[in-house]
């Protein structure tokens, strides 16, 4: 990392990578932002964080902090986007865009004071930008890329066949024109309502009976919000294999069984002091690891 201080009397000259915005006074001038490595990046975060609260914004000193908050960052989007790795290039490109957006969000609404670290914070913005990003432009549902492709050809045969025969073809007519089996059509049939899905909101009663005028929504559950624990414990779960036998059943104890320090200190001689140390240093681990899988 290339960096010039300011206020302490050195100076070392470097190329700025933000032509139109000076370095600010007391923070560091970064050539590269974009290549701090990550463990220094946590700490001039901490520092860029801590300024660009008394920044104004919209001055040139703000632009300069938030900027460079973006670029030494990054590396938390790719590690985020890993998870949706197998897309096309193109689609990974829209993923990486997305992502962006949502270390911007993380930025904007970071604060020092909560004690957590950026990371931490960052990551759900981040990862919730790119599951939007699907939601909205992918099918309803899952359907493998070959009945995607035949939905789209049996919707121009059956254009075509109800323009010849002046009728609707039947599931024969579209696999004989097509060459392909009966069964292949009703496959390509079924798949192409996943392109769509009609809202729970509609109505699914009739117009009598008790059930007149109630939706699909009426009729289900509420939503779990552990669902959205769910991918997390999968992260977790080698972790966890990771850790000796001493550091599982204290978490075992604490988590599992709802024991308190006192009592785990009790139950394998510890003072609670001693629990307490070994508690926050396991979560550190874990929360490392799972961060820094990539």
């Amino acid at each position: 990392m290339t960096a010039t201080t300011y206020g302490a009397g050195t100076t070392t000259k470097t190329a700025q990578p933000f032509h139109s915005v000076p370095a600010v006074d007391g923070l560091p001038f970064i050539e590269e932002a974009g290549k701090v490595a990550p463990k220094d990046a946590r700490q001039l975060s901490k520092l860029f964080f801590d300024r660009l609260q008394s920044l104004e914004e919209g001055t040139a000193a703000y632009s300069y902090a938030r900027s460079t908050l973006i670029e030494m960052n990054m590396s938390l989007v790719r590690f985020s986007a890993r998870r949706f790795r197998g897309r096309g290039p193109e689609e990974m490109e829209d993923i990486l865009q997305v992502g962006t957006i949502g270390l911007i969000k993380a930025i904007d609404r970071f604060d020092l004071s909560r004690e957590v670290e950026f990371t931490t914070f960052a990551v759900p913005y981040i990862v919730g930008e790119m599951k939007r990003f699907f939601r909205d432009t992918s099918w309803a549902v899952h359907v493998p890329r070959r009945l995607q492709e035949l939905r789209v050809e049996l919707a121009k045969a059956r254009d075509h066949l109800t323009a010849v025969l002046d009728a609707v073809p039947t599931i024969a007519e579209l696999a004989a024109y097509l060459e392909i089996t009966e069964e292949d059509v009703i496959e390509g049939l079924v798949a192409s309502n996943g392109y769509t899905a009609g809202s729970i909101d509609v109505p699914a009663g009739g117009d009598e009976g008790e059930d007149a005028g109630r939706s699909y929504t009426d009729t289900i559950g509420a939503p779990d919000p552990a669902m959205e624990l769910v991918e997390d414990f999968h992260a977790l779960a080698p972790m966890l294999g990771k850790l000796d036998d001493r550091e599982r059943l204290i978490l075992q104890l604490r988590f599992g069984q709802e024991m308190t320090q006192a009592e785990i200190g009790a139950e394998l001689g510890y003072s609670q002091m001693h629990v307490s140390r070994l508690i926050s240093r396991t979560l550190a681990k874990l929360r490392a690891g799972m961060l820094t899988e990539a």
